[in-house]
């Protein structure tokens, strides 16, 4: 695809989700990964490279079905599926850290998402909550050159429960002093949509805008 046909898509796709997100909302939630960051495919790299270093080939759909749930809790789920005995923990910490190393600096924008969140700072406030670890999501806002805009910034270990839970977009409303009913939250998976009908609050899937 063309530069120019990639620029016209995204302004259709920025157009919708501006259709979409009118209304009297005083806090914009949004996720990160696959959400504002366009690195699902590098996420899912990860989990594959560290599992084949343990023997354990695994495919990547499954990381797609489990979107959005903490990293550790995507791992118990790969033990399931496959028999392996990761730990949940350091498999997180080798993941994250094979990310962070080598993939997070190539990181490239979900463009229309970026574009609606900074559209909207400073008339509403901005929240980003999501599932990764708290560097990893502070180095991929910096990266997206959108860190300066985001007032909350919830992640892996600010709450006991994650995603598909509620208490993670209840914390960043409270952080943002909005009530949930008046927060709207951006997702591109169903744990994350979950959590946000949980929260009492809206919610747009930007994979389907």
């Amino acid at each position: 695809m063309t530069e120019d046909h990639l620029a016209i898509q995204n302004k259709r796709h920025y157009e919708e989700l501006l259709k979409l997100t009118a209304g009297d909302y005083q806090a914009f939630l949004y996720d990160c990964d696959g959400t504002l960051a366009d690195n699902m495919q590098a996420h899912k790299d990860t989990y594959v490279q560290v599992a084949a270093a343990a023997g354990v080939v695994i495919d990547p759909a499954i990381i797609d079905e489990f979107a959005g749930l903490p990293i550790p809790a995507v791992v118990v789920e790969i033990n399931k599926r496959y028999g392996s005995s990761f730990d949940p923990i350091a498999f997180e910490s080798a993941k994250s850290e094979l990310f962070y190393q080598e993939f997070i600096s190539k990181t490239k924008p979900v463009q229309f998402v970026v574009d609606h969140l900074v559209a909207h700072a400073g008339k509403v406030k901005i929240g980003v909550v999501s599932g990764g670890a708290k560097h990893t999501i502070r180095k991929t806002l910096e990266v997206l050159q959108i860190d300066h805009l985001v007032e909350v910034l919830v992640c892996a270990g600010d709450t006991a429960r994650g995603k598909p839970f509620p208490d993670p977009f209840l914390l960043a409303a409270e952080k943002l002093g909005i009530a949930p009913e008046h927060c709207l939250v951006f997702e591109d998976g169903v744990p994350g949509v979950q959590a946000a009908k949980a929260a009492g609050m809206r919610w747009v899937r930007v994979d389907q805008v």
